[in-house]
Order: C-alpha cells, then structure tokens, then sequence
C-alpha cells in the first residue's frame, strides 16, 4: 500500500496532487460498493477470475511510465525516525492520529445510539464522502492543504457538539449525518493521499506513507481493546468528549506549514484573475 501511493506521489504534480487524489478517491469510493452488490451475484470462480484481472491490469500500470517525467532521479534515504523527527511532518501527523483515535473510540456507540437510522448513514455517508473528497481535493489546490484540513476538523467538531445538545432530535441526527460524511471525506483524502507526498522526496515517500498510514490500522486495535470501556460512557457525553478532543487536535495544525508552495497559490490565483479579466474585457468589446 504504500509503495502504491508513494507511486500516486512520484508521478504527480504538487500543484495538481489534491484534484488528482480527489478524482481517485471520488471514483474508487463509489465503485466499491457496486462491486459488493456485483460480487453477490456470482459464483467464487467469477469473481476470481475478475480480482484476477483487475490486479494483472493494475500490476500492468507500475511498468507504463508517461511521456514527460516530472520526478528527480535523487533518491532520498531517509530514515523512520528522522521523519518522525520533522517538525512538519510530526504536527500533520499528531492531528491524524488523534481524529483516528476520536473515530475508533465512538464507532461501538454510533450503532446502538442511532439504531436504524445508523444503517442510512452506512448507506448514504458513502456517497457524500466522495463528493466532499472530490471538491476537497480541488481546494486544496487552490487554497492549500492546511485550510482544507482546518476546515474538516472545526466542521467535525461543529457536528459533534450540536449533536451533544439535541441528541433527541431527528435534525440534529441528520446534520451529523451531513456533517460526519463531508469531514471524512476531506480528512481521507488529504492525510491518505495528498499530505505525505508533499512533505516527502523521490525516493523516501514509501516511508512517509507507511507512517502515515499507521494510525489507521492501530485504531482498530484501540477499538477492539477500548469498546467495553466506552460503552460505559453515557451516549450524549461521548460526541462531548469527541468535540473536546477534536478541539485539542486543531492544535498542532495552527503550527503546521502549508504544503503547497505559496507561489503555486499565487500563480493559480493570478492565472484566474486573467482569465476573469478576458471575460470581462470580451462582453464590453461586444457590446460596442
């Protein structure tokens, strides 16, 4: 897995990483479920014969390299414990972990909190998701990493709390609902796909990756390990808690550098006010 996304990051312009990652994400999200549905339909040897495809076509893309290659050929040999000593890396990181373990620690309530209305964000959070990864992958080519990253965790945290206050109410169900899909959906593609390539070099983002994609599989043993304990905790108080904790992770990103080039930002930013500006000079010169 990470040497797939290192792969993603070699052969991607940094200015044009998030709509990339964003159109990955959009289409990948959508078709899984499909294929769920697909694969129920048919037997063990049609599906095999399928995966078998899918993967000789995808081992098939590593040896095609495109027309122009837009990567150094420096390899950069750097070690896990000097990523984890970079002060940019570690601020990124430290406010993934926290919203992974903020994930992990509320999933046991969600189902017996929501009841059935916890299958319709099951079926629905899906869709939302990969509308929100795709326009957050193309503002975070426009404004930069760290807003978009900012914005995900203070809406989060807005969903948290009013739950907390009307936890009663189908509304405040139903903006969770909104709001829980939308941030997973910016959160996972700037710290699964984006974050770590622009912080990383050819040559060490295997690394940077397998790092940064650590806090996903640990949650899940904090899970298994911490459900009989949260389910201990009152319902209302644990999205209270959540809120608080995603506060605290907002933290380290006020800290963080942006990781897109300011200059990349200006650029985009001037190359659409020329456009504007021809817009606007071609409708006089037709109205003369």
């Amino acid at each position: 897995m990470p040497s797939c996304l290192a792969y993603f990051a070699d052969w991607t312009l940094i200015e044009n990483r998030g709509r990339s990652g964003g159109i990955i994400f959009f289409i990948s999200n959508l078709i899984a479920p499909l294929f769920a549905i697909l694969f129920g339909m048919f037997n063990l040897i049609t599906n095999s014969i399928f995966f078998t495809s899918w993967r000789a076509i995808g081992l098939i893309t590593f040896f095609v390299s495109p027309e122009e290659k837009i990567v150094s050929e420096t390899k950069n040999n750097a070690s896990f414990m000097s990523i984890l000593r970079e002060k940019s890396f570690l601020l990124y990181f430290v406010a993934w972990l926290m919203f992974c373990l903020i994930d992990s620690f509320e999933r046991p309530i969600l189902e017996p909190f929501f009841g059935d209305f916890f299958y319709l964000i099951l079926m629905i959070g899906p869709i939302i998701g990969s509308l929100s990864a795709f326009i957050a992958g193309l503002l975070s080519d426009w404004i930069g990493r760290k807003r978009v990253v900012l914005y995900g965790f203070a809406t989060l945290g807005i969903g948290y709390g009013i739950i907390s206050l009307a936890p009663a109410t189908m509304i405040s169900w139903y903006f969770y609902l909104a709001i829980d899909s939308i941030t997973t959906g910016i959160l996972w593609v700037t710290f699964v796909l984006i974050l770590w390539g622009d912080l990383s070099e050819y040559g060490a983002r295997e690394k940077y990756y397998a790092i940064g994609g650590f806090p996903y599989f640990l949650t899940y043993i904090v899970q298994l390990l911490s459900a009989p304990y949260v389910m201990l905790i009152p319902e209302t108080s644990v999205f209270s808690i959540a809120a608080f904790f995603l506060f605290l992770a907002v933290l380290p990103l006020l800290y963080a550098p942006e990781t897109l080039p300011e200059k990349k930002i200006e650029l985009r930013r001037l190359r659409s006010y020329v456009e504007k500006a021809k817009e606007v000079k071609e409708k006089r010169e037709g109205k003369v």
